[in-house]
């Protein structure tokens, strides 16, 4: 018997910021920048497309290719996005033992 699957679309859980926050808090924990650049594409989904993509500065085809699954947006890219969704890139020093070299 051959089982029936449907893909899942993670933007129809993300209907509210707290979620849409614990779900990119999740991706960043991970730390896989694929990942992560994934993420910010759902939530820019979950958002509406053609809002964020105005707010951007960027094309709407831009902002679908640069955040899909595999996409690979320029950092003026990451960080208009970002922005347009109400974040902000912050960077912190990571503890000493992450840092030494093997």
């Amino acid at each position: 018997m051959t089982k029936k699957t449907e893909l899942w679309d993670p933007t129809e859980r993300l209907g509210t910021v707290e979620a849409q926050q614990v779900y990119l808090e999740d991706a960043l924990e991970n730390g896989d920048p694929a990942l992560i650049v994934a993420v910010i594409g759902d939530i820019a989904r979950a958002r509406g497309m053609t809002e964020i993509a105005r707010s951007a500065g960027i094309s709407r085809e831009v902002l679908y290719k640069s955040f899909r699954l595999g996409g690979n947006p320029t950092v003026n890219t990451l960080s208009r996005v970002v922005e347009a969704l109400g974040y902000r890139v912050t960077f912190e020093k990571a503890e000493e033992n992450e840092t030494e070299a093997a």
